[in-house]
């Protein structure tokens, strides 16, 4: 035994010298590349001489890299995420000055400019040689990996959990945000995926299931954590009761519907035993926490959903890696877009501003901190993680759903994929992968592109009310926009006038996708057909017969193009009136008809089913969150040695129960009844999140009566 602990001790002594030799190459290659960064006197010294120079600075830099770094990460909780990821290259920067400092000889001497460099070169580096040396040595990474699952262990043993599930596998749910059921089988079968495609060879099963008429993450992940996503109408809507427009990627509204999703449920979410949320919405129950917009809110050194940025950056190569990526992939979008543009491809929608930007913090930042938190939760041996990666929802919605840009970042999801299961192989415990998304998405011009208005301009003419002579673009509402404002502390997407409609006879129309709603404020309750029509009577009409628009809900009855009218509690009539839409869409309607925060006219757009396009009245050539092709088509994914799933999924409720059932089978966590407390916990949560945004789109529904799904 003693043998072997020296063993290990002098392979690691072995592997510090070697990056120590590495660096302080590193650094001599650099100082005579640089005219900035010296390591000798005026007069000239031996190569001796500069050598030890340059070995006393790699030294030091790399022990104060060791030894402070993390405790300046931990100072700055509070500075927003991305603002980090910027100020690690000027802190890696002063950590390099001091270090030459301390040099006996004291002739090193650098810019403070070239600091920055030079240090983030060497980091890079170091953190290179390092992990090369680390995976040529299996037995050290194995020792590693065993002693991560022995502290384990010992920190379950003290806080009295038994040790008879520490064998059962674990479970890591991937989501993959916006690729449908056909997208992946078209990747898979067409080798730009090999990760998944070898698992569907040989390990794994796959089905496609259909989403509730609400096809967006906010709905879906809420029924997939929490079992239930009832009176979720859409991505953004308006409630009477408190006079605020519900945004679910904003996060005071995300905060509040996971709380309205436990009361409900009376289950803590599939999550709550050892459970990890990374990258999502909302926490489902999860103690451990990494980029989850329902607790960002929060602005204290207590808030955990931002502590996967601070974790990931506190490695200042990790922060030189994905900056370099971060560039490449800014790159990448100005260059596709100007190709499409020049090309004349087409439909087409504004790709500049910071959307560049906002892309490449989903398809670069968020996707390396997140496949980084899953890894070490899995050498954790945590026992259920849900992780979401957004990086084709956010490319599909400005490029379409296929073509060259999605498929490079398909390919790059793959490799992610594959890196989390080589990891899985060492994990201390058996890890059962099971991949699924949360709606597809389904192509198309926008609304205003093909004619010319949006969905509030032809509301405003169906009213009688005066129009603008130029049409605005309704902004899209992704997820990833939503996560870049949190990383910067700004997590309220709309203004006052936009989250607070003013209460008055102008009507509030909000977009969801293809999915439109139309409310009257200073009507109470639900608007009954016969007001609206006495009220504005061409309104119904210049709707439903617009071509670009398919039916609209209002009161309880559906209505098509050319007078066409089914009522929902008519057996038959929805069915035969919605048919193109595809199987289960009436009974989706009908569900949805019952929520007591619907608009009062829910507008789904026209679907052609022979191209499968839709009219996003948002600015997205590939949308989601109503009715009409690929967008309601999800899939799921798992091994093989769990039973099947029945043979037709409906709504994220059913794939709730799913996973459950999986995680009951495999002897792994139970999700519990909710703790008491639990609910008025998630309450001070929320309230917690008003103190801190103000006035700025918070809604207190709080003790506001909820009606019974499963009644």
């Amino acid at each position: 035994m003693r043998r072997v602990r020296w063993r290990a001790t002098g392979s690691a002594l072995v592997r510090v010298i070697l990056v120590w030799a590495v660096s302080t190459l590193t650094m001599l290659v650099l100082a005579g590349i640089l005219p900035d960064f010296r390591l000798q006197s005026n007069d000239g010294d031996s190569i001796t001489q500069i050598g030890l120079t340059a070995a006393w600075g790699a030294g030091a830099f790399g022990l104060l890299s060791a030894l402070v770094w993390p405790l300046l990460v931990r100072a700055l909780l509070l500075v927003p995420a991305l603002v980090l990821g910027l100020l690690v290259f000027f802190l890696n920067g002063s950590l390099l000055l001091l270090a030459l400092s301390l040099i006996p000889s004291g002739y090193g001497e650098v810019a403070p400019q070239t600091a920055v460099v030079v240090a983030a070169v060497m980091s890079a580096v170091a953190s290179a040689t390092s992990t090369a040396l680390a995976v040529r040595d299996d037995e050290a990474y194995r020792r590693r990996l065993h002693r991560l699952a022995d502290r384990r262990r010992r920190r379950q043993r003290g806080h009295g959990a038994s040790g008879a599930g520490e064998t059962a596998p674990g479970f890591l749910f991937l989501q993959l945000d916006g690729v449908g059921y056909e997208v992946l089988r078209r990747a898979a079968g067409s080798a730009l995926m090999p990760t998944v495609a070898g698992w569907l060879d040989r390990t794994h099963r796959i089905t496609p299931w259909r989403t509730d008429w609400s096809s967006q993450t906010g709905a879906s992940q809420l029924g997939i954590l929490y079992g239930s996503n009832f009176d979720v109408p859409a991505f953004r809507w308006y409630e009477k009761d408190t006079g605020e427009v519900v945004v679910c990627n904003r996060p005071t509204s995300a905060a509040e519907l996971q709380r309205r999703a436990v009361a409900r449920t009376g289950n803590g979410g599939l999550l709550s035993h050892d459970g990890a949320s990374r990258g999502n919405l909302f926490s489902g129950g999860a103690d451990q926490l990494a980029l989850v917009l329902s607790v960002s809110a929060r602005r204290s050194p207590a808030n955990r959903s931002r502590a996967g940025y601070f974790a990931y950056f506190s490695d200042p190569a990790n922060a030189v890696r994905t900056a370099v990526s971060f560039v490449a992939e800014v790159v990448r979008e100005v260059g596709q877009s100007l190709r499409a543009r020049i090309r004349g491809d087409g439909p087409r929608v504004p790709r500049g501003g910071l959307y560049p930007l906002i892309r490449a913090f989903a398809t670069v930042v968020e996707r390396d901190v997140v496949v980084a938190s899953v890894i070490g939760d899995m050498l954790a041996g945590r026992a259920a993680i849900y992780a979401d990666l957004v990086a084709y929802d956010e490319v599909a919605h400005h490029s379409g759903p296929q073509g060259r840009d999605t498929d490079q970042v398909l390919a790059r999801l793959d490799r992610s994929l594959a890196l989390i299961a080589r990891v899985a192989e060492h994990a201390p415990r058996e890890y059962r992968i099971v991949l699924l998304s949360d709606h597809g998405q389904s192509p198309g011009e926008t609304f205003l592109g093909q004619y010319g208005l949006t969905l509030e301009d032809l509301v405003r003419a169906g009213c009688g009310l005066p129009v603008s002579r130029r049409a605005g673009r309704t902004p899209s509402g992704a997820e990833a926009r939503a996560a870049v404002l949190a990383a910067l502390h700004r997590p309220v997407e709309e203004g006052e006038e936009e989250a607070h409609p003013v209460r008055g006879p102008e009507p509030v129309v909000l977009a969801s996708g293809n999915l439109g709603l139309i409310s009257f404020p200073d009507v109470p309750g639900r608007a009954p057909r016969e007001l609206i029509e006495r009220v504005h009577p061409a309104l119904l009409a210049t709707l439903a017969n617009h071509p670009g628009i398919g039916f609209l809900l209002v009161d309880g009855q559906v209505l098509g193009p050319g007078g066409a009218v089914a009522r929902l509690d008519e057996p038959g009539a929805a069915e035969e009136l919605l048919a193109p839409f595809g199987p289960g869409a009436a009974e989706a309607v009908r569900r949805t008809d019952a929520f007591p925060h619907v608009a009062d006219v829910m507008v789904n757009s026209a679907f052609d089913p022979r191209t499968g396009t839709v009219h996003a009245f948002e600015e997205q050539i590939g949308s989601h969150g109503g009715l009409g092709g690929e967008q309601g088509h999800a899939f799921l994914m798992w091994p093989t040695h769990l039973s099947d799933p029945d043979p037709e999924l409906v709504g994220a409720a059913a794939v709730h129960a799913v996973l459950l059932r999986w995680l009951r089978e495999a002897d792994g966590p139970q999700v519990p009844l909710v703790r008491p407390g639990r609910v008025a916990e998630d309450s001070r949560a929320v309230e917690d999140s008003r103190s801190e945004a103000g006035s700025s789109g918070f809604f207190p529904s709080a003790g506001v009566p909820v009606q019974d799904e499963n009644r």
